[in-house]
């Protein structure tokens, strides 16, 4: 390989890096919409203000907060739908609709969808966790998975724009001490690329163990307020489980045929649902 390419390769990486960094900020839809920005603007404005007379109005008058959730509603799904907006705050407002018309399964969802766009929201932490504090089943996680996410929590806990910002910060220190050592002889510098090189490494091992995670993942959530968990995908079969799952219901999808998902549980437990009582989070 020529010698003048090879040393260009770690500044093409390191712009390489910066790049998807900057491309993971850009809005998530740019094409397709229908609505413009002062028509978005005006229905995000009535939205909000329709939701927070619902509130007043909750306890007065449930029947007109309900009727006002519903057109607040309406507006953040045209904004989504027509619009071509989708945000952590959007998907957040919309949750907390549904939160307050006791939809729990579509709050979740709705949570859920947010916090792919703003993962270290407390107020939405918050409020995901409460939703499914409220849910009928109380499914707990596998303890591999707990273990897991108490080793790792970095990977965890930290988001997907946060680890790229740290991997990008790593990985130029550790081409900028490498560089230093070149004319500074001294042995801390050689700490300063280890500790640098095990940084960028940690953060793009967390990066890439997380594309292939999102690539043989998939999310979703039970809306119905209760459905049959069966062993099969037809109700000719058995069930799965004594008690019906309820809507909140998390679960990872194994399999899709058409009217019926295959999918696991938390706690590592399969079964089938019809596709009409859940949705999938992405």
């Amino acid at each position: 390989m020529n010698k003048s390419l090879t040393k260009k390769i770690p500044r093409i990486i390191f712009f390489i890096s910066i790049s998807l960094l900057a491309l993971s900020y850009l809005p998530t839809s740019l094409y397709g919409a229908s609505l413009d920005s002062a028509e978005i603007s005006n229905l995000y404005a009535q939205a909000r203000e329709m939701f927070q007379e619902a509130n007043k109005l909750a306890a007065t008058d449930p029947e007109q907060a309900r009727s006002l959730y519903r057109k607040s509603l309406m507006r953040y799904e045209r904004i989504v739908k027509e619009g071509g907006i989708h945000n952590g705050k959007l998907y957040y407002n919309m949750g907390n609709i549904y939160f307050r018309t006791k939809d729990i399964g579509r709050a979740i969802l709705n949570y859920r969808k947010a916090e792919q766009y703003i993962p270290n929201d407390t107020n939405l932490r918050q409020n995901l966790d409460f939703a499914r504090a409220t849910r009928n089943d109380q499914i707990e996680e596998k303890q591999k998975t707990k273990i897991l996410k108490t080793l790792f929590f970095w990977h965890y806990d930290l988001s997907t724009k946060t680890r790229m910002i740290l991997f990008a910060l790593s990985f130029a220190l550790l081409w900028i001490f490498a560089s230093m050592k070149i004319f500074i002889r001294k042995s801390f510098i050689k700490w300063c690329i280890g500790a640098a090189l095990t940084f960028s490494l940690f953060f793009a091992g967390s990066l890439f163990i997380e594309h292939v995670h999102l690539q043989k993942t998939i999310p979703g959530v039970v809306i119905s307020p209760e459905v049959i968990a069966r062993k099969g995908n037809s109700e000719t079969y058995e069930r799965s489980f004594k008690e019906p799952l309820h809507a909140g219901t998390e679960f990872n999808l194994i399999e899709n045929r058409g009217n019926w998902l295959h999918i696991e549980l938390p706690d590592s437990r399969t079964c089938w649902v019809p596709a009409v009582d859940i949705e999938i989070v992405l």
